[in-house]
């Protein structure tokens, strides 16, 4: 396998996940070069050393690329794949951070055959969005989900576990329907429960005003997520709509199950659940 420090990576999209990607590889790899639509995007990139180079072109950002790594929305890199293929050169390896996975390891299996897809999704991310935003520690600890595709060489599945440990993350391989199952539980359904309580917020206490002085650390740690970039979220969700409908089948059941509890006023069937639902969290994060 070739050294990191001989790769030549291109990723496309400086967002926060790109740009964030982008500074976490800068200086491990023979250059680190990002394309961008706006060319002020590019210039902060720079600024902020977080690329070599910089280019609004994908033709010319992928051209000598040994790895491409596609930063858009999920829908982007969709779309993008079809453009990208015949750009790029003989045994590259193409990977995305798509937060879905079905959809998008499903349209790399028509790349040309010179290519070597290999789906990624790290499992980490901020409320806010932009190259503004880049944080090159963003990547430190966190799960980076791989999905090789049946034509993924070991090679390439290898380079790809070199680049998530290069940037501090911990690579983990899943079959991309699997992957999908898991997210939309512990990743796309805790957006809509955010969204939920914030607009349950706005419609019952916020023409108070007491309301903002006595919001407390629950409201904001809950809700944090609904501040998420709204085309990604939409992306995500309509690429995944299966597997989060499923999941809010389920939660609407839990929250029904409780909210009897509470008509009800059965205390010690209520302490019963809540109880176990205590010593649950407290497992799933021991």
């Amino acid at each position: 396998m070739r050294e990191l420090a001989d790769i030549r990576v291109t990723i496309v999209g400086l967002g926060l996940m790109g740009g964030s990607l982008a500074g976490a590889l800068y200086g491990q790899c023979r250059a680190v070069v990002g394309v961008a639509r706006r060319a002020e995007t590019i210039e902060t990139a720079l600024a902020r050393g977080l690329v070599d180079r910089g280019t609004t072109d994908l033709a010319d950002g992928v051209r000598e690329a040994d790895v491409v790594i596609m930063a858009t929305p999920v829908r982007v890199i969709l779309r993008l794949l079809a453009e990208i293929g015949p750009l790029l050169p003989a045994g590259c390896l193409l990977m995305d951070l798509g937060s879905t996975k079905a959809h998008i390891v499903a349209e790399m299996a028509r790349l040309p055959d010179h290519i070597q897809p290999l789906g990624g999704h790290p499992m980490c991310g901020k409320e806010v969005s932009g190259i503004e935003a880049a944080d090159p520690t963003i990547y430190h600890g966190c799960t980076f989900i791989l999905t090789p595709l049946p034509r993924t060489s070991e090679a390439a599945l290898v380079l790809g576990h070199a680049l998530a440990e290069a940037v501090g993350a911990c690579p983990l391989v899943l079959e991309p329907e699997r992957q999908d199952y898991l997210v939309a539980t512990v990743s796309h359904l805790p957006y809509l429960l955010a969204c939920a309580l914030v607009g349950t917020a706005d419609a019952t206490t916020s023409a108070d005003t007491a309301m903002w002085e006595i919001v407390a650390g629950g409201f904001r740690d809950t809700s944090r997520v609904a501040g998420s970039d709204v085309t990604m979220m939409v992306d995500i969700l309509l690429t995944n709509r299966g597997e989060v409908l499923k999941a809010l089948e389920t939660y609407q059941a839990q929250l029904g199950d409780l909210a009897r509890l509470v008509e009800a006023g059965d205390e010690e069937e209520l302490r019963t659940v809540l109880s176990a639902i205590r010593e649950e969290r407290l497992r799933m994060f021991r």
